[in-house]
């Protein structure tokens, strides 16, 4: 099969599905078929209507096996930015993303589609991990900051960016065009929504200024529809609170903040059989919960989630779609007994639309 053929297969395959989906008359896909063939013929690859992109980004959070969060996969809101042909005008459609998924605190899922890749041609490249996340310096005394940005951040000091050395400074946005040098844009800091940390009852983190950034945004994926791939479409849903307190706080590869924790609520540290590291991750967990929505900031505890996924497996089997899923993502990293996702399973399959990790577009 030519990689024509390949591609008009692939993008036949999706739009059944799609026009089904959104209740499209059957007699208009031959002609739309015809469309992309000929398009395919002369430009090697083709163009979605917003209406198939929309709706292909929104498959593709369906059908996204590390996330517990698909109930709400309907509700993407999606900006077209595939007419950005300058730096400054893809970094103004990131900090639009920013700014209508933050809403002030109350979260809108999003995602932002720019140029597709053709003939192994990517013409926009976000290097950044995630829109909004921390930086991590390399110190003679240790990492201040994220360790899992310390790459990234070698990358932006030696584009010239300069941070001020805090253990949560936010990166900039760094952009490459295809055939350019890389770009760094800073973030203002009106478009970064951030919640400083506090326990409802105890002194948690005396001595470390605590907080975290309101919206994941994940920025580094790869998006395939229809086998069109969009190496930038950064997406976001928003925070469940373990995500940020049993893994980005907690991890001893993160910012490791159980020993303070266990410290400041005094707990005896002299053994794994004391349950400290437990004891210690439930308050912080508390902590997060608890200044999120103290501050207006969508959040949702992993109790609810786990019980929203259930609700979306039932949904997609009245629709007759099997849920895949990878489930060692799915339970969550606190009490993951407790929620029904632990006694089920799920057969991790790439399904598509989708979204797929690409490789780093700079040497580590």
């Amino acid at each position: 099969m030519t990689d024509a053929a390949r591609a008009l297969a692939e993008a036949e395959s999706f739009l059944r599905v799609c026009r089904a989906e959104l209740r499209q008359p059957e007699a208009g896909l031959k002609t739309r078929l015809d469309e992309i063939e000929a398009e395919l013929e002369r430009e090697g690859v083709y163009a979605h209507t917003y209406e198939e992109a929309a709706h292909g980004a929104k498959m593709a959070w369906r059908n996204a096996n590390r996330c517990i969060g698909r109930l709400f996969w309907n509700r993407l809101h999606v900006f077209d930015a595939r007419d950005c042909d300058s730096e400054e005008e893809v970094f103004r459609a990131l900090l639009r993303h920013i700014d209508y998924a933050t809403n002030g605190g109350e979260i809108r899922p999003a995602l932002t589609l720019f140029k597709p890749a053709a003939a192994n041609r990517e013409p926009v490249r976000i290097w950044n991990h995630q829109l909004i996340r921390y930086a991590g310096y390399e110190t003679p005394d240790g990492i201040v900051g994220d360790p899992a940005s310390v790459a990234f951040t070698r990358q932006c000091l030696k584009l010239g960016w300069r941070g001020r050395g805090t253990p949560f400074d936010v990166l900039p946005i760094v952009i490459q065009l295809e055939g350019k040098e890389p770009r760094w844009f800073p973030l203002p800091e009106s478009s970064v929504l951030e919640v400083k940390l506090s326990h409802p009852e105890k002194e948690l983190f005396r001595g470390f200024d605590a907080r975290w950034y309101a919206v994941p945004i994940l920025s580094d994926m790869c998006l395939e529809i229809g086998g069109v791939r969009y190496p930038a479409a950064p997406f976001n849903g928003w925070y469940m609170g373990t995500e940020i307190g049993a893994r980005n706080l907690a991890d001893e590869f993160r910012y490791d903040l159980l020993p303070k924790v266990a410290a400041n609520l005094g707990l005896d540290t002299s053994g794994n059989s004391t349950l400290w590291k437990d004891r210690a991750l439930v308050e912080l967990n508390v902590a997060v919960l608890h200044s999120f929505r103290e501050a207006g900031v969508s959040i949702v505890d992993h109790h609810t989630a786990a019980q929203q996924f259930m609700t979306f497996s039932r949904n997609e089997e009245k629709e007759g779609r099997e849920v895949t899923g990878r489930w060692s993502w799915l339970i969550p990293p606190l009490s993951p007994a407790l929620t029904p996702i632990f006694h089920d399973s799920f057969e991790d399959k790439t399904v598509l639309p989708g979204f797929a990790p690409q490789p780093r577009p700079y040497a580590d």
